[in-house]
């Protein structure tokens, strides 16, 4: 049932049971998510009218109103022939109070700042600008969401396929009378990803109809529900340890912590386990888990594959900046492909929110003496120079503190270049870096920890470093190599007509910005280690990093112990797509750039290798791509302390409440199967699948063990994907989770899953066991 659709006819008397039913609905809905009576939620559930912003001539007023299923917002249209559409608040990326979109700042007028806010959305989904009729009419709209939101990115799994399966429910209840018929009951089961035949659907209806009326209607209906979400699995693992009158005793408890889970933990923990998961107030005193608390417990963060203990920053942050891997963006500018995808701030916005600590700029001489970003010689649109260094003002430590890079391809005038640096300074102001940490010339990258809140510069530098400490004064204008710019042009760009001298121009106030990240070509790594001080860093083309990782790898690893690289994406990939960093990463290269627009397998293991350590952009490199001493070759591996082999155990056990692929055939159930991918150094790399179930989404279950050997687990990545078994078509993605290695947990564990975008899927998950072992 969903009000926010236009009913159908109905008499006052039905209209009127029909808006009851929704207040109640959405009275159940708001207990569910924690939000009974709270005046926010009231508010988005009457709603209002809003002017819905597209351009300067395109301002309409629509109303909107939270949906009883209070996780939808559905939206009037004007259009006789469109129907009233709604979006998700899963597909909400943030909300924005005030003109804080290029749209809202190019469309609207600032007196009316206290009047707007937008919705930004996941994935590529344009903005919705809106402008409510007074200031507090808009922060009731931004508080009311933001707190919903909220509560719903708080619910557990277990309450979050509650939710789901209730709505899903009253979906299936066509005439809104609160009572299930024998087709609604069937029509329900194909909303839910599950077919069975009639036979069963009709023994199922009548086991659960005790008054023989044929219907069924409230404790019928949840009697119903409880017989569908039974978790067999779950049951076998919870009578092979409760052996306390049919429940678990805390030291039972401990038992299965110990022994199944593989946690160091005491009593003590146990007890903290019954008190916060238990539901049943008699087990609870009596230091007991029930059965009901043990599935809380299991569908709860604590019991995810990912360890907790990684969610928070865990890591050394004072090592040398060249000691970690860094979250890195190619042409962030870009909402789309290399040739005429739109330039936009937003891109920026949404890569920093990632925790990407590496954004690239492609300046360009602009009209009216404003330089501007966008990808050159191409029919991609540009935005202003000054307005992306707002927006990175803005939002390069909303997700993480630590520093953030500015890569500068500069393809500007000297003009230009001097309104860059004045840009840079005025606006960044103390963020930004323009001196060397100390009072003495470094010899070392400082860390992390000590450029909290800086942005340094990476781009052409006119002179050494020295500079900085001994009053060196160079020409208001100078040149640098056109090598050196080589080595930042991208393959298959066209250089510009009538260029011929070999020299470039560059402003003095530009090039003394870049302190730490001087950018220079890189011929072979002999002449880098003889040559070039340790700020001085190069770019590759995906190409020849790969050659080298391949080729020189052991060379390439003491190169990136000394100094920073940057590898970029080949200029041949004009559709945004990604080269695979594993490689690159196991190479020790920081700054390994990917098309943060494109949602890829090669940007999830991305958005994988930075889950951990609180997601700021930062991981520490494990030891043996830092030690000066170590003899590590990723290709031909050796005996050495990089060589910690692991012996992996995995179990896949079932997967719950996986998402339709064609939402628009009601019919189309999915036939899932799991396939277990290893990425690391080549001897890791190693794939496995399941057979598939055939029409079943909603419970699948495989009960399929894979074994795997992990030679260097510090590196390796372990991708869990979950897909719509087609024969002779390639399969579709029903869900997908990538994690290091080294941040699973042993045991019954829960396993998220993300859509191809990298958004959350609340109510789906895989259960799996996972043992790792010492081989």
């Amino acid at each position: 049932m969903s009000c926010g659709l236009k009913p159908r006819k109905r008499t006052k008397s039905q209209e009127l049971i029909y808006q009851e039913q929704c207040k109640n609905v959405a009275h159940e809905n708001g207990i569910r998510i924690g939000l009974q009576g709270d005046p926010d939620l009231q508010f988005l559930l009457s709603g209002g009218s809003l002017v819905k912003v597209k351009s300067s001539s395109w301002k309409k007023t629509r109303f909107f109103r939270l949906s009883e299923d209070c996780k939808t917002v559905w939206q009037q249209t004007s259009k006789k022939f469109k129907k009233d559409s709604s979006f998700s608040l899963e597909d909400i990326d943030s909300v924005r109070h005030g003109r804080q979109t290029e749209g809202m700042q190019k469309y609207s007028d600032s007196s009316v700042e206290d009047r707007c806010f937008s919705i930004v959305f996941k994935g590529r989904r344009s903005n919705l600008d809106l402008m409510a009729s007074s200031k507090e009419e808009a922060k009731s709209w931004v508080s009311g969401l933001k707190k919903v939101i909220n509560s719903m990115t708080n619910l557990n799994r277990l309450q979050n396929s509650e939710h789901w399966i209730y709505n899903c429910m009253r979906k299936a209840d066509k005439n809104a009378d609160n009572k299930m018929t024998l087709k609604e009951l069937k029509h329900f089961l194909r909303q839910i990803n599950i077919v069975v035949d009639d036979d069963y659907a009709e023994t199922l209806f009548k086991q659960c109809d005790a008054s023989n009326s044929d219907t069924l209607e409230g404790s019928e209906i949840k009697n119903f529900y409880n017989l569908l979400t039974y978790r067999q699995e779950v049951d076998v693992i919870y009578e092979q340890y409760a052996h306390t009158n049919g429940q678990m005793s805390s030291s039972d408890l401990l038992n299965f912590l110990q022994k199944e889970q593989r946690e160091p933990v005491s009593l003590d923990h146990a007890h903290k386990l019954i008190d916060k998961f238990e539901v049943d107030e008699i087990a609870k005193l009596n230091k007991h888990m029930s059965k009901d608390g043990f599935l809380m417990y299991l569908n709860h963060e604590e019991s995810s594959i990912f360890n907790p203990a990684h969610k928070a920053v865990h890591q050394d942050m004072r090592q040398p900046l060249n000691h970690y891997f860094i979250s890195s963006s190619h042409n962030t500018y870009l909402m789309g492909d290399q040739l005429k995808g739109s330039s936009s701030t937003e891109a920026y916005i949404k890569a920093l929110t990632k925790g990407c600590r590496c954004v690239e700029l492609d300046c360009w001489d602009g009209e009216s003496g404003e330089p501007v970003i966008y990808h050159g010689h191409t029919l991609t649109s540009k935005v202003l120079f000054k307005d992306v260094i707002k927006a990175i003002k803005e939002y390069a430590f909303k997700t993480s503190q630590y520093p953030v890079i500015l890569s500068l391809e500069n393809h500007c005038t000297i003009g230009q270049q001097k309104i860059m640096a004045h840009h840079l300074t005025s606006i960044l102001g103390s963020a930004l870096l323009t001196q060397p940490l100390g009072h003495n010339m470094p010899t070392a990258f400082p860390g992390p920890e000590e450029l909290m809140g800086r942005i340094l510069i990476k781009g052409k530098r006119l002179n050494k470093l020295d500079a900085a400490f001994n009053n060196n004064t160079t020409e208001d204008v100078d040149s640098v190599s056109e090598e050196d710019e080589a080595a930042e042009m991208k393959e298959g760009e066209p250089k510009p007509k009538g260029k011929t001298s070999n020299k470039i121009k560059l402003a003095k106030e530009l090039s003394d910005l870049v302190i730490y990240c001087k950018s220079v070509h890189f011929s072979n790594f002999e002449l880098s280690r003889d040559n070039q001080a340790f700020y001085e860093m190069a770019s590759f083309k995906e190409g020849k990093a790969m050659n080298l990782a391949e080729s020189s790898a052991m060379g390439f690893i003491h190169h990136n112990m000394e100094k920073l690289s940057r590898i970029y994406p080949a200029g041949s990939r004009t559709n945004s797509s990604n080269y695979n960093p594993v490689p690159l990463w196991n190479a020790g290269c920081q700054i390994v750039a990917l098309n943060f627009q494109t949602s890829c397998k090669e940007m999830d293991l991305n958005q994988a290798r930075f889950l951990p350590n609180g997601k700021c952009g930062y991981i520490l490199k494990p030891e043996f791509l830092r030690d000066p001493e170590s003899q590590f070759d990723p290709v031909k591996l050796r005996v050495g302390p990089w060589l910690k082999k692991k012996t992996l155990h995995i179990m896949i056990i079932s997967a719950q409440q996986l998402p339709k692929i064609n939402k628009d055939n009601q019919r189309s159930i999915v036939d899932p199967h799991v396939r277990v991918e290893i990425y690391g150094v080549p001897d890791d790399n190693a794939s496995k699948q399941t057979h598939h179930i055939e029409n079943n989404g909603f419970n699948p279950m495989w009960n399929t063990r894979f074994q795997f050997t992990v030679h260097v687990p510090d590196l390796a990545l372990v991708r869990f994907v979950v897909e719509d078994h087609d024969v002779g078509v390639q399969n579709d993605l029903v869900g997908l989770y990538t994690i290091p290695f080294t941040s699973m947990q042993n045991g019954y564990r829960h396993v998220p899953l993300l859509t191809k975008r990298g958004i959350l899927i609340p109510s789906a998950g895989l259960f799996v066991h996972i043992m790792v072992i010492d081989a």
